[in-house]
């Protein structure tokens, strides 16, 4: 394997991890009666609309469907790739979601 395939395999791995994090955030959002679009949006209004968000958003199931997502690892993986606005934002939910758990 030359420079330029181990070159190629290793952002084609990325990209793959990449959509596996977005994957990740998206059903965690739905799991958690969220919209992925508009907690990216709010993170990153700048960039208007994510079409790897939006392709991702075709593979997430309804709740009842999904095994659970811990809050720590979805924020985990988004710190993980350099998602800190959104992790933020993201975080902000998981500490709206106690609060009322607790009232």
């Amino acid at each position: 394997m030359d420079k330029k395939e181990m070159e190629e395999k290793i952002i084609e791995q990325y990209r793959q991890d990449e959509n596996m994090m977005i994957l990740v955030f998206a059903q965690w959002c739905v799991n958690n009666g969220l919209k992925p679009e508009e907690l990216y949006h709010e993170a990153y209004p700048e960039q208007g609309s994510n079409k790897e968000l939006e392709k991702t958003l075709e593979l997430t199931v309804p709740k009842e469907e999904s095994e659970p997502i811990p809050d720590t690892t979805v924020l985990n993986v988004l710190q993980l790739y350099g998602n800190d606005d959104l992790a933020f934002i993201v975080n902000r939910e998981i500490e709206k979601r106690k609060k009322q758990e607790n009232d």
